[in-house]
C-alpha cells in the first residue's frame, strides 16, 4: 500500500500503525492482568467472559467508525486497494457463476433430450396401447357375434328336428282324417265324406304358434272349415290351447311357463 504514497503519507500511516500497535499492546496487558486464574472456577470464568464479550459487542455497536487515517491520499489508495480486491472476488464469482450456468445448460439439454425421448416412449406405448384394445374390441365383439351365430344356427337346426320329430310323431299317431275315413269306410261302410281342405293336426300347431309369435298382443285364430273338430277339442281337452272368453270359434296355444 505505501508503495505508490508520498513521503508525507507514508510518514502519517506509519505513525498511525505505531499508534494502533501500541494501543492493542496496552490493551493485551490489561487483559492478561485482570484474567483470573484457569485454576479457580472454570464455570464462573466461563460466565464471566460471556459478559464481558456481551458488554465489548454493545460498545462495539454504540461506536461511530473513524477514518483510517485524516490524509487523502492514504485513503484513496487504501479504497483502490479494497476495490481491487472486491473486484478480484467478484470476478471469481462471476466466473464460478459462468461455469455453474455452463453446467446447467448442459445438464438442461441432457434432461429435454431425455425428456422427448420418453414422450416418444410414451406416445408410442399409448397408441400400442390403443391398438391392443381396438384389437382386442373387434376380437371380442367378432367373437361374440360368431358365438350368437352359431347359437342362432344351433336353435334352428334343434327347432327343424324337433318339428320334424312333432311331424313324424303326428303323422304316426294322428294322421289326417281323410286317411282315417277312407280305412274306416272300408271296415265300416260308411258313405260320408270329409273335407278335402282338412290340414294336419301338425299344421294347426304351426298356425297357432306363427299367430303366437307374429302377433302376441292377438295370439286367437278362428275356427274355420279346414280345423278338424276332433283335433280341436284334443287340443282343448289336453290342455294345449284354451278358448277365448268371448267366443267360442277363436282358439290360442297355452301359456307354457
Amino acid at each position: 500500500m505505501a508503495a505508490g504514497l508520498s513521503e508525507a503519507a507514508q510518514s502519517e500511516l506509519m505513525r498511525r500503525c505505531e499508534e494502533q500497535f501500541a494501543e492493542l499492546e496496552t490493551l493485551q496487558n490489561k487483559i492478561m492482568l485482570c484474567e483470573p486464574d484457569l485454576c479457580e472456577n472454570p464455570p464462573e470464568q466461563a460466565v464471566n467472559r460471556l459478559m464481558a464479550t456481551e458488554a465489548e459487542l454493545k460498545q462495539w455497536l454504540t461506536m461511530q467508525p473513524e477514518l483510517l487515517a485524516s490524509n487523502s491520499e492514504v485513503l484513496l489508495q487504501a479504497g483502490k486497494e479494497e476495490m481491487l480486491k472486491l473486484c478480484s472476488e467478484l470476478e471469481m464469482v462471476v466466473s464460478c457463476h459462468e461455469a455453474r450456468r455452463d453446467q446447467l445448460r448442459e445438464t438442461k439439454k441432457v434432461e429435454q433430450k431425455w425428456l422427448e425421448e420418453k414422450k416418444q416412449v410414451l406416445e408410442a406405448a399409448n397408441d400400442h396401447v390403443k391398438r391392443l384394445q381396438m384389437e382386442k374390441r373387434k376380437s371380442s365383439e367378432h367373437s361374440i357375434f360368431q358365438d350368437t351365430k352359431a347359437k342362432i344356427h344351433k336353435m334352428k337346426v334343434y327347432h327343424e328336428r324337433l318339428m320334424e320329430s312333432l311331424g313324424e310323431i303326428l303323422e304316426k299317431h294322428v294322421p289326417l282324417p281323410h286317411n282315417e275315413s277312407s280305412t274306416n269306410k272300408k271296415k265300416k261302410n260308411i258313405t260320408q265324406e270329409l273335407d278335402e281342405d282338412l290340414i294336419s293336426l301338425n299344421e294347426i300347431l304351426e298356425v297357432l304358434m306363427n299367430k303366437v309369435l307374429n302377433t302376441p298382443h292377438d295370439p286367437y285364430v278362428t275356427v274355420d272349415s279346414t280345423f278338424w273338430p276332433p283335433y280341436v277339442e284334443m287340443l282343448l281337452r289336453y290342455g294345449i290351447a284354451v278358448r277365448h272368453q268371448e267366443s267360442n270359434f277363436k282358439i290360442r296355444l297355452e301359456t307354457f311357463c
